[in-house]
């Protein structure tokens, strides 16, 4: 619970400070990396004058995660909804700019941040992979939120109303909390 309440309270920081900086930016600043379509500037080797207005090159994802991610922008995963498809990759894209290289570095693995519940061999019409939250991926339930702060364990997700939500990439337990079954209650009874 502590470092719950830890991550938390680093997040919150992040925000205020991002917030203080951002604010105090004009115009200019803002659009520093964009490029005029007569100026020639560089980054890394690619002139940003061959993108449009407003967009600059696309990063790589790192090592670890670049098979994953190239297999998602190609094609929608079964049971998953177009929609939802679309914004992952483009949240996936956001997330591996920004926090990529730590996630990494944290080990975060592919399915950490990817992962989708396996499907049964025979699914219900209406079986959807994202219902299944002990088995999905951070990426997946970004929704267009940004991570605010990231450790080995967790990450914290703003929301519209500012709040934060702590994603944990360990502790999602498939058959619900202790009480959920009768098995539960008594755990000196045997079997």
């Amino acid at each position: 619970m502590a470092e719950t309440a830890d991550l938390k309270s680093l997040a919150r920081l992040v925000l205020t400070r991002d917030t203080r900086r951002d604010s105090g930016r004009d115009a200019l600043s803002r659009n520093c990396l964009v490029a005029d379509a007569d100026t020639r500037q560089q980054i890394e080797g690619v002139s940003l004058s061959h993108f449009p207005r407003g967009e600059t090159p696309r990063q790589s994802a790192p090592p670890a995660y670049a098979p994953t991610f190239a297999a998602l922008e190609r094609q929608c995963p079964d049971h998953v909804a177009p929609n939802d498809w679309q914004q992952a990759i483009e949240d996936a894209r956001r997330f591996l700019l920004r926090w990529g290289e730590q996630a990494d570095s944290l080990r975060w693995t592919a399915r950490d941040l990817f992962g989708l519940h396996i499907p049964p061999a025979k699914p219900a019409p209406n079986y959807r992979r994202l219902s299944r939250h002990d088995c999905t991926g951070l990426i997946w339930l970004l929704h267009g939120r940004p991570v605010v702060a990231l450790t080995a364990s967790s990450a914290a997700i703003e929301n519209p109303s500012r709040a934060v939500t702590v994603y944990r990439k360990n502790n999602k337990p498939a058959l619900g909390p202790v009480g959920d079954s009768l098995d539960d209650l008594d755990p000196w009874e045997p079997r």
